[in-house]
């Protein structure tokens, strides 16, 4: 069974939303686009590399795929995010895309969560979603997310899309690995553990 990690930058109050630049994704009359830009330095793209470079395979929603397939083939044979990028295999989730053409991709077909859990029951080294915050959505609706990678920008935005949306499946985690960079980023890797767990606290049940 492959294990999917689902890797992302999100803002303190949880949006995912174009972190890149201003024309990334502009729905809903998002205005922040780019916020993680000067955030992002030698120890992000030091912590990036390492991870990309132990992935197996790229699963990507139309519009992080588009984006990725515009920009990464121009980057050079020195850079090893874009060389491993390029020449990995990559998963395509999408309704509207009849092909796809950068290096290696290969369109899903058929129910999205049905092939991504039949892509997990194959062979194989880890499944990394980038970006594609509607994908997510789907894949955490299903319960198909192994470990969540976030790195946490404190930054405080308001509105956009946030990475846990409305119908998330409820679940516990657990932190498997955890650094705050010198920028002040936090870079986490979360575990499913089990089920949510419940209890109460206060003075008048001893445990306060």
């Amino acid at each position: 069974m492959r294990t999917l990690m689902v890797t992302t930058f999100i803002s303190l109050d949880g949006v995912m939303q174009a972190p890149g630049g201003p024309e990334e994704d502009r729905d809903g009359g998002f205005e922040h686009g780019g916020w993680a830009v000067p955030f992002v330095d030698g120890q992000v793209i030091e912590r990036m590399t390492e991870l990309t470079g132990r992935a197996g395979a790229l699963l990507l929603g139309r519009r992080t795929y588009e984006e990725f397939a515009a920009t990464w083939p121009l980057a050079g044979a020195d850079d090893p995010i874009g060389a491993k990028l390029n020449t990995m295999p990559k998963f395509v989730a999408s309704r509207t895309l009849d092909s796809v053409a950068w290096q290696g991709s290969t369109l899903l077909t058929g129910d999205v969560p049905d092939a991504v859990a039949e892509l997990k029951a194959g062979d194989g080294g880890e499944i990394q979603v980038h970006g594609s915050g509607g994908l997510i959505q789907t894949l955490l609706a299903h319960d198909l997310v192994d470990r969540l990678h976030l790195l946490v920008f404190p930054v405080l935005l308001g509105s956009g899309k946030r990475l846990f949306a409305e119908g998330t499946v409820p679940a516990g985690l657990e932190l498997v690995d955890g650094t705050t960079l010198g920028n002040g980023v936090f870079a986490g890797t979360y575990a499913r553990r089990g089920k949510v767990g419940y209890g109460a606290l206060g003075p008048e049940i001893g445990n306060w």
